[in-house]
């Protein structure tokens, strides 16, 4: 007879670790999928997470790996290359090497990727001198020199709310200006150039980001570049099972990361919230609460029907 678990968990970052501790302690039955994509694997250090400022995200991730084993919890590094529900209501996962795996329930925390500009540079820098998240990483480049890449998105707020760590703060639009004429305004007064030469490359000492090439041979100094580019889902699960998305690309869920189809859940920057690691393992947390609770309700409803499954 086919094993179910009580909830596949796909995606191992904060906020399926955090929905596997919960549901661990819960005695459920846990199987959580994990590719090691994170979108932070880049990251020199994490923020904003009281007591664990400036760890790397790998160590995170192990230290989280060894709570979740001790609560049960099955973890299988593979990738889940698509999910239904069967005539029973369970989901099914089939993995990448073809077998199917069974759960009442199912969490998707599969996180974004960032859409990296094709500039060279960009990717060799990324998380060393250039970000997205001023929150995450501004404190650490604050007093210099910093730039805001902004050719396909519109960078008006990164750049002002930039200023509240730089004086120093300089606006690329990579020859395609997306500001309003009154954003326009807005940035000269509070004294943030706009640049709008077309950008070549960014040149680098090592990890450091030494200036912004043009590609009319001129350059200007910048120490840390933040950019607006957009992002996307790291995976489709959640669209395949009809989940309704935000106009970004992200999942609609209620406060309980419960999306539109019973039983399925999504939690992390997957979702609409704030894409902060602790809001991230937050909101698995509170993913792996309500879980549980429907799990407990089902069970009390339908007794006779968990006993056909054991």
């Amino acid at each position: 007879m086919m094993e179910i678990q009580d909830c596949i968990i796909v995606g191992g970052g904060p906020a399926g670790l955090n929905a596997a501790v919960v549901l661990g302690r819960c005695r459920r039955k846990v199987l959580l999928f994990d590719t090691a994509t994170y979108r932070n694997r880049y990251s020199h250090g994490m923020h904003n997470y009281l007591t664990r400022d400036d760890i790397l995200p790998p160590d995170f991730i192990d230290i989280s790996r060894k709570e979740i084993k001790k609560y049960g919890v099955k973890t299988i590094h593979r990738k889940v290359v698509n999910a239904r529900k069967n005539s029973d209501g369970n989901f099914v996962a089939k993995d990448e090497k073809g077998e199917l795996h069974y759960a009442k329930k199912m969490l998707i925390a599969t996180g974004l990727w960032d859409n990296l500009p094709t500039i060279p540079g960009f990717r060799e820098l990324y998380g060393k001198a250039v970000f997205h998240c001023p929150y995450c990483d501004a404190w650490e480049v604050r007093d210099k020199a910093l730039g805001v890449y902004a050719r396909n998105k519109n960078g008006f707020e990164l750049a002002l709310a930039l200023k509240g760590w730089s004086d120093n703060v300089t606006y690329y639009a990579d020859g395609k200006n997306k500001l309003k004429p009154s954003e326009v305004e807005t940035l000269c007064l509070n004294n943030i150039p706009i640049v709008s030469y077309p950008v070549e490359r960014l040149k680098a000492d090592g990890e450091k980001l030494k200036a912004i090439v043009f590609e009319n041979g001129e350059s200007r100094k910048c120490d840390a570049l933040f950019f607006v580019n957009g992002f996307e889902q790291q995976c489709n699960l959640a669209e395949t099972f009809g989940c309704n998305m935000t106009k970004k690309g992200v999942v609609l869920t209620n406060r309980y990361q419960q999306t539109n189809i019973e039983g399925l859940y999504v939690a992390g920057d997957a979702a609409k919230d704030m894409h902060f690691v602790v809001v991230a393992a937050a909101e698995g947390a509170k993913a792996g609460v309500l879980i549980n609770k429907e799990l407990q309700k089902e069970l009390t409803l339908f007794p006779e029907k968990e006993k056909q499954l054991a």
